[in-house]
């Protein structure tokens, strides 16, 4: 009698259809809802592993193999493959991934498949893995990024990325951290290691802290002394700007276009105990007065592939174009809404400078009463300093220390 698989990897393989198959990230799926906590951890932590070593384990799948087998199959495959290269136990493993070709209706004549190959793998992959290169980015983004950084900071990169992402906590004002023990970042954030499931830790349930990248976490910083100015967040979701801005003294607007994307601010907010004004609407369309502004604008979110390995496979930049244009549109219209002497960070998460960069050169053209403020943190590294005056952050950039995400991010003033 079969015995039913590991609810984490059954929805690990469901998240890898939906990434190589339908183009889907991650972060689009709501399969994990009806998981417990810990499986739906498992689960994500399954699924980015394969993402982040595909390269490797279709190489080590292809002697095996004397045709590529069908999708989900092969998702099968790939997931035992990583899982045993990568020091899973090999009787669990095997006998899991069994099941899940035995469960579907397509998939059950490579019940004998699964179970031959990843036999083979068990005994042979683990020394072949440790021989492989460290996989590459995909052509459509490789290229522009050698382009633009060059071959070594590139290779670089992809080694962050496949080493993946620890867990970064901002502190709340105040509330200690020490129960935690994580590593104190330069710049105030705090770095977990092993993390594991994050609603567990100490200081969770009372508000002392959000889940933010160290990286993500500067812009808000930028900004410098908010205290009793009225700050719009002008794409608030998923909420950590806001809850800096709100925990700085700032009377807050936290602006989006995704009503339940707000849903989780709020859910945020009420945790840490901290307030915003939320607002549900197209920021193009948004009007008001600011003393400061905060554009964390759409965009390709190639600098977070080291914490979303999905990225590269759920599209391949069809949409860069569309987002650089609606980029230079939205910056435009918050100088807009900003007060004279108004100060305003304009940030991407992007590796491309066509989404960082440029946007400033060009702005600085079009408004002749606008200036950029090199900012002047203890925390700034001179190498993140860009040509025109804001940083340009990459995730090879504190290697030893876990990487970062890139991030450009520039402090605009208008006259």
């Amino acid at each position: 009698m079969s015995k039913a698989p590991s609810p984490a990897r059954l929805a690990a393989v469901d998240l890898l259809d939906q990434v190589t198959e339908q183009g889907r990230p991650l972060s689009e799926n709501d399969r994990l809802e009806a998981l417990a906590p810990a499986d739906r951890a498992a689960a994500q932590r399954l699924a980015s592993d394969v993402l982040r070593g595909l390269e490797r384990a279709d190489k080590i799948l292809k002697p095996h193999l004397r045709k590529k087998p069908v999708p989900r199959v092969m998702n099968i495959l790939r997931l035992g493959a990583v899982e045993l290269c990568q020091g899973g136990a090999a009787h669990g493993v095997v006998s899991d991934c069994v099941e899940i070709a035995a469960a579907g209706k397509r998939t059950q004549g490579a019940r004998g498949l699964v179970n031959a190959v990843l036999r083979k793998v068990a005994e042979e992959g683990p020394q072949a893995w440790a021989k492989l290169r460290i996989p590459r980015l995909p052509r459509w983004l490789r290229d522009p990024l050698v382009a633009a950084w060059g071959p070594q900071a590139v290779a670089n990169m992809e080694r962050v990325h496949f080493e993946g992402a620890p867990l970064d906590l901002t502190p709340k004002p105040g509330a200690d951290l020490s129960p935690l023990e994580g590593e104190l970042l330069p710049t105030g954030s705090v770095r977990l290691r092993q993390a594991g499931q994050v609603s567990a830790l100490p200081g969770f349930a009372e508000g002392d802290w959000w889940v933010q990248d160290a990286a993500a976490a500067l812009p808000a910083q930028l900004l410098g002394d908010v205290r009793g100015q009225k700050v719009l967040d002008m794409c608030a979701a998923p909420g950590g700007k806001t809850l800096q801005l709100a925990a700085a003294g700032a009377e807050v607007t936290a602006l989006d276009l995704s009503e339940a994307r707000l849903a989780r601010v709020k859910e945020n907010l009420a945790r840490t105990g901290l307030s915003a004004q939320l607002v549900a609407g197209d920021a193009m369309e948004h009007q008001g007065l600011y003393d400061a502004i905060l554009l964390d604008a759409p965009c390709s979110a190639t600098g977070t592939i080291r914490r979303h390995p999905d990225l590269p496979h759920a599209h391949e930049g069809e949409r860069i174009t569309e987002l650089i244009g609606l980029q230079g549109a939205m910056l435009d219209h918050a100088l807009s809404l900003l007060k004279p002497g108004g100060r305003l960070v304009f940030a991407t998460c992007s590796l491309i400078p066509d989404e960082g960069e440029c946007h400033i050169d060009e702005a600085l053209e079009r408004h002749p009463d606008l200036k950029v403020i090199a900012p002047e943190f203890p925390w700034i590294e001179d190498r993140w300093r860009s040509d025109e005056g804001g940083l340009r952050l990459r995730p090879d950039y504190w290697a030893a220390k876990g990487g970062m995400d890139g991030f450009y991010m520039a402090l605009l003033q208008r006259g």
